[in-house]
């Protein structure tokens, strides 16, 4: 069994909620969500608001800050054999609605995976939400220019300024 390793990255100021599937084994080991280097999380995010790529743990951080935007995952445990959705079993789900009660500034949950969509769903709770185009290198059906279109309408032009 697996533990999600990361807490919430969350303050009384954010306002979206993106949430994953579970981090990349990668990501466990660079100890940062979307740490996978070819990962587009952090480019597409950056591009979405015309910034400076984000490098270290520190400009990530200060990017998600500066726009609001909070992130977690869905899964708080699992086994698993890969990095991918599918190969996760005996699933635990972190605690998404308490996580919304303490925060009540969140007014739209953004999911990086349809996964994370579809988990969410079965915890029945009327929220707004959205999907985000995968960032995951195993997510190659959509070019990035046509992902970042995406992320620029949902996190841009839905606001979170």
């Amino acid at each position: 069994m697996e533990y999600h390793p990361f807490k919430p990255l969350i303050d009384k100021d954010s306002n979206i909620l993106i949430l994953g599937t579970f981090p990349s084994i990668k990501s466990f080991e660079n100890n940062f969500y979307y740490s996978h280097p070819r990962n587009q999380f952090f480019p597409l995010l950056a591009d979405t608001f015309k910034e400076k790529r984000p490098i270290t743990i520190d400009e990530k951080i200060s990017l998600l800050k500066k726009y609001k935007i909070a992130l977690w995952d869905m899964v708080k445990e699992a086994n698993r054999i890969n990095s991918l959705d599918s190969s996760l079993k005996d699933i635990e789900l972190n605690d998404i609605e308490s996580l919304l009660k303490e925060y009540p500034n969140i007014r739209l949950i953004a999911f990086t995976s349809k996964t994370a969509q579809n988990l969410f769903k079965k915890l029945n709770i009327n929220f707004p939400n959205v999907y985000l185009p995968s960032p995951s290198p195993a997510y190659a059906k959509m070019k990035y220019e046509d992902k970042l279109k995406e992320y620029v309408n949902i996190l841009k032009n839905k606001g979170t300024l």
